[in-house]
């Protein structure tokens, strides 16, 4: 479902498409099957492919294939020592699995546009640098760096803030 005409703002928060632990693909499952799940981010940390599982290790296409393959179950069904081993008998009780996922045409607001007023997007983002570090609130005018070492997810955007700033909604 792709729209040629984008509405003025979105806020994927507003239609409850948002869980606490925020994540596009639960977003996502919210909108195909009208349930919100807290799915588990440590199963996808304990499933990492490079062999070094943790919170600093793997990227969005590894986790989207490992979903892909293997399905996502509930933060409250999934528990692990955090030591890089899954649970195999969580992974029959996934909630929410997917067929596929596409990247977004690097540096174009329009395409980024047009995927958010469908759904919740994931996106990598500098948080290396001090503006970006100690952000609270507002529209982040802060200095954007290039190197991508963030994910986070992208549930809204609007044309016209309170300064007349066109934005985006980022949860992290």
């Amino acid at each position: 479902m792709n729209f040629t005409v984008v509405p003025l703002s979105i806020d994927w928060r507003e239609k409850g498409a948002v869980s606490p632990v925020i994540d596009a693909l639960e977003g996502i499952t919210k909108i195909k099957t009208g349930k919100l799940f807290t799915l588990s981010v440590q199963e996808i940390v304990d499933r990492n492919s490079s062999g070094n599982p943790g919170c600093d290790v793997g990227s969005t296409h590894e986790a989207f294939e490992s979903i892909k393959q293997h399905g996502l179950t509930t933060e409250a069904n999934y528990h692990s020592g955090g030591n890089g081993t899954c649970n195999a008998k969580i992974e029959d009780e996934s909630v929410t699995k997917i067929t596929g996922y596409e990247n977004v045409l690097a540096n174009s607001e329009q395409a980024l546009m047009m995927e958010v007023a469908n759904q919740p997007v994931a996106v990598t983002v500098d948080a290396s640098g001090s503006d970006f570090q100690y952000y609270s609130s507002g529209v982040f005018t802060g200095k954007c760096g290039t190197s991508l070492d963030h994910g986070v997810t992208v549930v809204g955007y609007g044309n016209v803030s309170d300064n007349g700033l066109k934005y985006w909604l980022m949860v992290d």
